[in-house]
Parts: C-alpha cells; sequence; structure tokens
C-alpha cells in the first residue's frame, strides 16, 4: 500500500532511468535477433533491409536519395555506402529527378522488389515472433502507440 511519503515512480530519478534502459535494452536485443534472420535468409544489413522496405512500401518503388536516408536516420556518407551496395548488388539503380537535376532517386530494380518482397513477408513473420507472440495484440500496437508519440513529441524541437 503506498502513503504519500513513497517517491512517485514516474519522477524518481532511479526507476524512470531504469525504465528507459529497459526500453533501450529491449529494442537492442530483439532488434539483434530480427537483423540476425533476415542476414541469413537474404544476406542483407539492418540498414539495407531497412531501405528496401521502405522502397517496397512506397509509390513506384522509389524516393529521393536525401528524404530515404533521413528517414533511415542514415548520414549522408553512411548512406551512401548502403546504397552502393544495393546498386552493386543489382537491388536498386539510382535514377535523376527530371524536373530537378538536384534530386536523384533510389528506384527497386525489378530485383529488388522481389527480394524486397520476400524480406518484407519474412520481417513480418519474425515479428510476429519475436513481438507479437511475447506481447500480445494489446501491448504491441500500445507499444507501437506510445513509439509514435515519442517520435512526434521529440521531432518538433
Amino acid at each position: 500500500m503506498s502513503n504519500e511519503t513513497d517517491p512517485d515512480p514516474c519522477t524518481d530519478d532511479d526507476e524512470i532511468i531504469t525504465w528507459w534502459g529497459l526500453v533501450i535494452e529491449g529494442y537492442h536485443v530483439t532488434q539483434e535477433r530480427i537483423g540476425a534472420e533476415i542476414s541469413e535468409q537474404f544476406d542483407l544489413a539492418p540498414a539495407s533491409f531497412d531501405i528496401l522496405i521502405r522502397l517496397v512500401r512506397s509509390p513506384e518503388h522509389r524516393m529521393p536519395m536525401t528524404k530515404l536516408a533521413r528517414e533511415a536516420a542514415l548520414s549522408s556518407g553512411g548512406f551512401t555506402k548502403v546504397a552502393d551496395r544495393l546498386a552493386k548488388a543489382d537491388l536498386i539503380r539510382r535514377e535523376p529527378c527530371d524536373t530537378d537535376r538536384r534530386v536523384t532517386y533510389a528506384v527497386l530494380t525489378d530485383h529488388g522488389l522481389d527480394i524486397a518482397k520476400r524480406a518484407r513477408k519474412a520481417g513480418a513473420e519474425i515479428l510476429r515472433r519475436r513481438v507479437l507472440a511475447p506481447l500480445g495484440k494489446a501491448d504491441s500496437a500500445a507499444l507501437a502507440q506510445a513509439m509514435r508519440t515519442l517520435r512526434t513529441a521529440n521531432s518538433e524541437e
């Protein structure tokens, strides 16, 4: 039973730091397992998988490279390395914009589209096992909503 002298767990320094640490640890261990399974099945690094998934879900399976790098949270140089590897593997091609010479699109090749679709399906199955099964539907949805809220709240600065 709580009384007025108990520290509020929402403001207790150790408790809130522990909560956030658990979020980070849970994310990292789960992401590591998901990445390992995708790598084993498709020989894709996590950043490459992320790029392919973003492209397969985009109109015409293409996005401006600067937008893609920003959404994937990669530096310009880091994104260029990933894009070079994907292009070398014939998964994407670079396509100049017809109306703006400053814009270059990353576009899935036919091979890239096939791999991206299969990787998306495998990724969804892995997430069902690694996230949905242990959390259940309600907690999984609550987690997604909480992360969406944090993204919005911390993107506004």
